[in-house]
């Protein structure tokens, strides 16, 4: 069992950004908003006007926990986790993990960067304190 995500049809562009060490999420001209998991149709209107558009992935931590314990036997060797939420200035929120802090260091509101993580064949959206 692979512990990777699989791309759908549907999230296959995000991935594919990703995999270039870019973002592309969607956005919905109709609401005005971005769109955060992969959909066929927008939030609360089911408009089919979704687009993908690159954003840069500038934003807060939201909430996070530290996982001290292994969430799985393929993370056994891999703690702690640190397992977070960034909302992202553009509006929506990613489940995500933080890399290159150490667990003291963290606060929920911190501002946080990107970092394109690529491990067997897809590329993973981490994130990092934003030292700015």
């Amino acid at each position: 069992m692979s512990t990777l995500p699989e791309p759908t049809p549907v999230s296959q562009p995000y991935w594919d950004a990703l995999r270039e060490h870019r973002i592309r999420i969607q956005y919905s001209p109709s609401t005005g908003r971005y769109v955060f998991y992969p959909r066929t149709l927008a939030p609360g209107t089911l408009a089919d006007d979704l687009e993908w558009r690159e954003i840069d992935g500038a934003g807060t931590l939201y909430t996070y926990t530290i996982a001290r314990r292994p969430t799985g036997p393929p993370w056994a060797e891999k703690v702690p986790q640190l397992l977070a939420v960034v909302q992202w200035d553009v509006g929506p929120r990613v489940s995500t993990e933080l890399v290159d802090v150490d667990p003291d260091d963290i606060r929920i509101g911190m501002r946080v960067a990107p970092v394109f993580c690529d491990e067997d064949g897809i590329t993973l959206l981490k994130y990092r304190p934003d030292h700015v």
